[in-house]
């Protein structure tokens, strides 16, 4: 009793109870998240258009299949973790079965708090996203995140679990559809911030008359900055391969006179017949 590890901060009582409210916990924030992602949807659908409400679309549409699927992972996971605790507490309580099992359980509340704050970092800098104030690179962090902490909560339950165990393959197939999931969140990112940058570098509706006059300006004086340096960059190559020819001439005039010979021409006299085949 006195050497077995024991929790910092709860009490071993307190751990069957701290695994139920985590998983409920961890529920709600990816309720919660669900609400934000729908409410942020429809603000981007009245606050912005054309080539900037497809990528927001997008990539809110891909936040959204990853919650769902985080949301049936957790639901697999506490179906598990129920059959886990029914088949090996044998006759003693649930609580004195987590305590028993206290290193056990405290990796799966840590697995579960991480699955719960990768969510709502994801929701918030997905928002961030929508309303310009935030990187993408922000979501692919995010989204490889709840990937690792999946993993983690798998890994947790599967300690425990019996192999042949259909929650367990469950949880598992549930794992496998998150990784998806977040691997279509930062495929849609990437290709809407370049949709993004395109536009962005591409879109003057909204100047002046002088202010385009000024960005047209600074357009051509890059073009001749561009077109001379062009015309320097052919000249270094022109002299590069001057130089080029006057080493590697006489180099292989040499080689030729000191290794190679030119074959004789044929004589143009009388042929030999050639020598009758053999029989094997």
């Amino acid at each position: 009793q006195e050497l077995r590890p024991k929790s910092l901060d709860i009490k071993q009582e307190e751990l069957g109870d701290m695994v139920e409210k985590e998983m409920a916990s961890t529920s709600e924030a990816i309720e919660d998240a669900v609400r934000r992602i729908e409410e942020m949807m429809s603000q981007a659908r009245n606050e912005s258009s054309g080539v900037k409400l497809e990528v927001n679309e997008r990539i809110l549409n891909s936040c959204t299949d990853l919650m769902k699927a985080i949301r049936l992972l957790v639901m697999t996971s506490t179906n598990l973790q129920k059959e886990i605790v029914e088949s090996g507490r044998g006759a003693a309580t649930t609580q004195e079965f987590y305590a028993k099992n206290s290193r056990w359980t405290e990796g799966l509340i840590s697995a579960s708090k991480a699955v719960g704050w990768g969510a709502t970092q994801l929701v918030e800098s997905a928002d961030r996203v929508v309303l310009h104030t935030g990187k993408y690179e922000e979501l692919i962090v995010c989204s490889h995140e709840i990937a690792a902490s999946t993993a983690q909560l798998v890994a947790a339950s599967k300690v425990k679990a019996e192999k042949n165990s259909r929650n367990l393959s469950r949880l598992q197939e549930c794992s496998r559809n998150v990784n998806e999931m977040a691997a279509n969140v930062v495929a849609s990112t990437k290709s809407g911030q370049e949709q993004i940058e395109e536009k962005d570098t591409m879109d003057f509706s909204g100047m002046s008359l002088i202010k385009l006059k000024k960005e047209e300006m600074e357009t051509q004086v890059k073009v001749l900055e561009l077109e001379k340096r062009l015309e320097g960059e052919r000249v270094r190559l022109g002299e590069l391969r001057k130089q080029h020819y006057a080493l590697a001439g006489p180099c292989d005039l040499a080689e030729d006179d000191g290794d190679t010979k030119p074959a004789p021409a044929p004589r143009r006299g009388i042929l030999k017949k050639p020598p009758l085949a053999q029989k094997p």
